[in-house]
């Protein structure tokens, strides 16, 4: 090979492998089923409100549902995710009853129904904190492809990285698109209210 190919041999490997994780992204998402084949997102789970109530994907159906997924000891992004969720919610009005919201725990270690309850009172009253056991958590976490992985700190706590999507489900319980909150509460809930 020589000095001229080479380059152009690394080019042409470095392109293919590009378009190689391209394809296989798409795959993953759902993107390369056809247009009208939902990403394979959702599935079966059973998980307890704050209040003690069983919620399973059965739930979901005959309302749009959005849910993001988290934990309690977040320092910034799932307070902030919950209070724009809460916006959203308080902008729809009465439809806002209409509406199934979430939030999911990923670290059922710590969040426990009472702690869930205490941490949602702080949002809208339509949002429910979910939670379960580990096995419990693992089950909706792969079903959703969430990303969540335990983080030890020095001082021997930990905390979770996790996936911050807002996954809009509709009436169906049929994985929809991530959420966008990126614009007005009004904006986002003229767009939530679409799905009723």
């Amino acid at each position: 090979m020589n000095r001229t190919t080479r380059p152009l041999v690394i080019i042409a490997a470095f392109a293919a492998s590009l378009a190689i994780g391209l394809l296989v992204t798409l795959w993953l998402m759902g993107g390369l089923r056809g247009a009208a084949a939902p990403a394979a997102i959702g599935g079966p789970f059973r998980l307890t409100d704050q209040a003690g109530q069983t919620v399973t994907e059965k739930s979901l159906i005959g309302r749009p549902t959005i849910i993001f997924f988290g934990f309690t000891h977040c320092p910034d992004v799932c307070p902030t995710a919950l209070f724009e969720m809460s916006e959203v919610l308080r902008a729809m009005g009465p439809d806002a009853a209409k509406v199934n919201a979430y939030f999911v725990s990923v670290d059922p270690e710590r969040d426990t129904s009472a702690v869930m309850k205490d941490y949602i009172s702080s949002f809208d009253p339509n949002l429910k904190g979910l939670t379960g056991s580990p096995d419990e958590i693992a089950k909706v976490i792969s079903a959703y492809r969430v990303y969540a992985k335990k983080i030890p700190l020095k001082d021997g706590d930990y905390t979770m990285d996790h996936t911050a999507l807002i996954y809009l489900m509709d009436r169906k319980g049929n994985f929809v698109r991530p959420f966008n909150l990126k614009r007005t509460p009004e904006e986002a809930a003229t767009d939530l209210k679409r799905y009723l």
